[in-house]
């Protein structure tokens, strides 16, 4: 009688772990990764690597007296991919509600930082269209590097935010693949 009680408890037990395995799984992982916002993070990083070269490239124009041309020319490259950013990271915010934590978390780590970037890059086009023939001058060394360092913050923030998402997503097919509990 004991040993049929102790059977059937442990088969109810062992029944209601099964039915509840499922709930438990997607407790640990409630909103699952947005396709189109890991996209466009892949999208943004492309963006951000040229924007991170070109600031650099024209940081080290202060070393180098170069034109005001060169200057202007870079600067076009670089507005360009701000602008386009910019694209991405609205598209991005529009599909937030669709995002999984770690991807929000990502658009709101990069946003302030795009936004500094695009309001440095306003204030260098201003510069170098009102001082063609000083541009060596003043705080202009500052705002290159300045511009070098903010396109570099946000080169690492949207590159690590991509690679996080790739090796997740990654080790979620391998756990899957190779039946890793708790995964």
């Amino acid at each position: 009688m004991r040993k049929a009680r102790y059977l059937l408890s442990l088969a109810l037990l062992l029944a209601a772990s099964l039915y509840l395995l499922p709930a438990l799984q997607a407790a640990d992982d409630p909103v699952p990764d947005s396709p189109e916002v890991t996209e466009l993070l892949t999208q943004a990083k492309n963006h951000a690597v040229v924007l991170r070269n070109s600031t650099q490239e024209m940081s080290s124009f202060r070393l180098s007296k170069v034109s005001w041309q060169s200057h202007a020319y870079v600067l076009s490259v670089i507005k360009e991919h701000v602008n386009r950013l910019g694209e991405v990271l609205q598209q991005m915010n529009e599909r937030d509600r669709w995002a999984s934590p770690w991807q929000q978390t990502a658009m709101d780590r990069i946003n302030p930082l795009a936004a500094e970037l695009a309001s440095n890059i306003e204030k260098t086009i201003e510069h170098v269209t009102n001082n063609e023939k000083g541009l060596y001058l003043e705080s202009y060394p500052e705002i290159l590097t300045s511009n070098s360092d903010v396109a570099s913050m946000l080169w690492t923030t949207v590159s690590d935010f991509e690679t996080y998402g790739r090796n997740k997503s990654k080790a979620g097919r391998l756990g899957t693949e190779l039946e890793v509990p708790g995964r």
